[in-house]
């Protein structure tokens, strides 16, 4: 899917890969969170391979947002603490605010404890986003990876998020 592709992000950096679909955007993604290995060629981190390092052991410093983020069959709080299990609740409602999922949620007959049915069947495709994007926000991670994460979204809700994500990643590398 890629061939001689290089390039270098430095801490803190924000970087886009823009392209066509089919380009690799994806796999660049899941080279990174080591889901897939090069064929050929490296990974390096702080100067050393990212096939050294164990995989549970970066994955922790990574945060992920997917353009098509799985929703498990539970309630919305539990859907965004996935990412980070001990999280309080003040900090799973601090990720939602951030998200632009709050409101939403509030409007939900149960609340944070509206279950979402299989795959987000109950929600529509920009509350799935949008709680994955809360997921992504909550876990905190020093690396954050964002594929296609308003990629459900309608344009004023994807200005918001955009607005919010400038905001909430800085200092991070994204």
């Amino acid at each position: 899917a890629l061939n001689n592709v290089s390039f270098e992000i430095k801490p803190g950096q924000h970087v886009a890969l823009v392209g066509a679909s089919g380009s690799g955007k994806t796999t660049v993604a899941n080279l990174l969170l080591r889901f897939v290995q090069p064929d050929s060629g490296r990974i390096v981190v702080n100067d050393g391979d990212l096939e050294l390092f164990p995989a549970e052991q970066w994955r922790s410093q990574v945060a992920w947002v997917s353009q098509s983020p799985y929703i498990f069959n539970t309630t919305i709080t539990q859907n965004i603490r996935f990412s980070r299990p001990d999280a309080s609740d003040a900090q799973v409602t601090a990720a939602a605010l951030a998200a632009g999922a709050h409101n939403f949620i509030m409007q939900l007959p149960d609340g944070y404890q509206t279950v979402c049915g299989e795959r987000g069947l109950r929600l529509s495709g920009g509350q799935i986003q949008r709680i994955a994007l809360a997921r992504g926000l909550l876990r905190d991670a020093p690396f954050l990876i964002l594929d296609e994460p308003t990629s459900q979204l309608d344009p004023q809700n994807e200005a918001e998020i955009m607005s919010a994500l400038n905001h909430l990643t800085q200092g991070r590398t994204v």
